[in-house]
């Protein structure tokens, strides 16, 4: 029997599944996402699973969440952005400054107008400058035009000129999105620019471990949509893999748990991703994923992505007291089941008043080689200290003030994380979680709880207590998950602003989970229930997978009174999505009528120009036909199937009837990975 190999690489865990020709789980493995080096996660995963069945493999396929991750922690490589044509204004609305310094951000003279026309010439000379001054320090180029949908001739021409200066890879806007809205098309390029490394990284982990078992079956990478694509397509456009991880869950849990409509939820170390699956089908978000603070253009399943996780820092946020995430943090149980020592200094904080530095130790998270460049030889002699093992915070904070300075810009670089008290430590105090150490949690609770009352005047739990204080980060989580799904589900419907939409569901939260707590309260709640009654999806139950899932999702079925399914093997749910889903890809192009009688095609170069519109659709038609065949095959896609549709925008006008005013032609091929025989 011939298996097909799923890899699921998350921010906390790396996961391997093998899958049988019915569908059906046949061995699985967890292991620690190891980020300095990913093939040592992938390699400890895989060799949990039976070495026979790995001689026989038809089909590897990735699913990673650290695309998602790197985007809500906002993360990323270096990149130098060239704007052609954009104004202040739009520049403002991209929210690129939030990414990307703002020297960095190089905007051009050029750029086209809604028909394609040359609004004015690119400044080359503006542009050359800039790459020369920036082709070593950063990792790539971003590039975007104005109205590059319609003509992309400037965007080529920048991305023909990174190419004549330096080797570095190149994100053209144009070549990742195909609607109209030039800052939102700006952001989508900045984001594919900025994740190439960590999709390089992944992809040639994985390639070096297929390799030494001898392993020469396809890979392929879960897109945001579900769908599959070969390697060498993810790595031209890794935003594409934005959401990877979530798409896979969705897909997993829904084949785990055989459900056709249901509310899956999947809960990691860094996020919890939400998405409503009704006849069996996710919905495909047409404006775009929404991840964290973002939105790129890029197809995808419709998932509510949150910062809130097993592995959240639990802290305090002005005067809204206790908040969790979206920072990651290393659960103290999982640094002292990694590195036993720890417990004696934590037993030495708690013996000590306590200081903002407890519970800290710092970790390498992974190896930038470009940020590295870029740090000082002091800087890197602690970068190098930090590969022999956690450094305590406040140790070194009182013998090596300078080196603490620098551990803290590591940490802001991206290249150590802190340790600190979480959700999956709560979860270990209160019995809910085993896997990890819980003396370590235990004593990582108490400190937490000293810091906040006696720091930040927070809490009345006694000084030696952890029962308390785990229990009500576990209650604030569970709240902040009930809060969740409720703004998915609002956010399905489409009807509500974003801000509207988190104003009611603050509302609707309170009334749903409300729970009377005294003996006046509940007299008071009988009196109103006469008046309303409110129900919260009576008929989509919640599949919950992720590893945490467990631990908190029978609470969140008694709050929101929502039956649960935890399906078996949900806590390598990405993994089992990961090769389950077929090649798809899609090609559109745009047909406008400037002027009575003519019809404009964009695509690809200069538009073409039609006085008859069944004659512009039909080569419309021909051209997303060849296109979208073209890239399912370059995708790695065999049988291929082609479907043409067309979303068209009419007005009625008072003397002319029904008026055309543009069409947009697509055509989706379809198609099932390669396997090997």
């Amino acid at each position: 029997m011939a298996y097909r190999l799923g890899i699921d690489t998350g921010g906390t865990y790396t996961d391997a599944v093998l899958i049988d020709e019915n569908h059906q789980v046949q061995a699985s493995c967890k292991s620690l996402t190891t980020r300095q080096d990913l093939s040592i996660g992938i390699a400890k995963a895989m060799s949990g699973l039976p070495a026979p069945m790995l001689d026989d493999i038809e089909l590897v396929s990735l699913s990673t969440t650290l695309t998602t991750n790197s985007v809500v922690e906002q993360r990323g490589a270096d990149v130098c952005v060239l704007l052609a044509g954009y104004s202040d204004l739009q520049l403002e609305k991209s929210k690129l400054l939030a990414l990307v310094p703002k020297g960095a951000v190089v905007t051009l003279a050029g750029g086209h107008d809604a028909n394609g026309e040359e609004k004015q010439p690119l400044d080359e000379a503006r542009a050359r400058l800039h790459i020369l001054k920036y082709q070593g320090s950063v990792a790539s180029f971003a590039i975007s035009s104005m109205f590059a949908t319609r003509n992309p001739a400037h965007e080529l021409k920048l991305q023909a000129l990174v190419a004549e200066i330096c080797d570095k890879p190149v994100a053209c806007a144009h070549d990742l999105a195909s609607s109209l809205g030039a800052p939102q098309r700006a952001l989508t390029a900045v984001l594919n620019a900025r994740m190439i490394p960590y999709i390089g990284q992944l992809v040639a982990s994985v390639e070096a471990i297929l390799k030494q078992r001898n392993i020469t079956a396809p890979l392929m990478i879960v897109k945001g949509d579900g769908s599959l694509i070969n390697t060498k397509t993810a790595l031209k456009q890794p935003v594409a893999t934005v959401l990877s991880g979530p798409a896979a869950s969705v897909i997993g849990a829904c084949a785990l748990s055989g459900l056709k409509n249901a509310i899956v939820v999947d809960m990691g170390g860094t996020t919890t991703d939400i998405a409503i699956v009704s006849n069996g089908r996710p919905t495909l978000s047409a404006q775009g994923a929404q991840v964290g603070d973002w939105q790129p253009m890029v197809e995808a399943i419709k998932v509510f992505c949150v910062g809130l996780g097993g592995d959240s820092e639990v802290q305090i946020k002005g005067a809204q007291g206790l908040s969790i995430g979206p920072r990651r943090v290393v659960p103290i149980s999982l640094l002292a089941e990694q590195y036993p020592w720890v417990i004696t200094r934590l037993e030495q904080q708690l013996a000590a008043y306590p200081t903002p530095r407890h519970n800290k130790f710092v970790l390498p998270l992974e190896s930038n080689e470009q940020v590295l460049a870029q740090l000082s030889a002091s800087q890197l002699a602690v970068w190098e200290k930090l590969q022999l093992g956690p450094i305590e915070l406040e140790q070194i904070g009182e013998s090596n003030r300078n080196e603490a300075r620098t551990l803290a810009k590591l940490q802001r670089l991206g290249l150590a994380i802190y340790s600190g008290f979480t959700p999956t430590d709560a979860a270990h105090v209160l019995g809910k979680s085993t896997h990890l150490n819980t003396q370590a949690a235990v004593l990582a609770a108490k400190i937490w709880s000293n810091q906040m009352r006696c720091l930040y005047g927070v809490g009345r739990w006694q000084s030696d207590d952890a029962l308390g204080p785990s229990q009500q980060v576990f209650d604030l989580v569970i709240e902040k998950i009930n809060q969740c799904i409720i703004e998915a589900s609002l956010n399905q419907l489409g009807k509500l602003s974003m801000a509207r939409t988190q104003q009611l569901t603050k509302l609707l939260s309170s009334l749903i989970v409300a729970e009377p707590s005294t003996a006046d309260d509940r007299e008071h709640n009988t009196q109103n229930s006469a008046l309303f009654n409110i129900g919260f999806a009576a008929k989509y139950p919640i599949v919950a997978v992720g590893a945490p899932a467990l631990s908190y999702y029978p609470a969140v079925s008694e709050k929101l009174g929502v039956k649960v399914h935890l399906p078996k093997h949900g806590e390598v749910a990405s993994a089992v999505g990961a090769v389950m889903g077929s090649v798809v890809q899609r090609a559109s192009v745009t047909i406008s009528q400037p002027s009575v009688a003519i019809y404009k095609l964009y695509h690809g170069g200069q538009p073409l120009q039609y006085n008859n519109l069944l004659k512009a659709k039909e080569k419309a038609e021909e051209i997303v036909s060849q296109e979208a065949r073209a890239r399912a095959v370059a995708a790695g896609a065999i049988n291929i199937e082609i479907a043409v549709t067309e979303v068209s925008n009419h007005v009625k006008h008072p003397i002319d009837g029904e008026l055309f005013i543009d069409c947009e032609v697509i055509a989706t091929a379809t198609g099932r990975p390669c396997y090997q025989h």
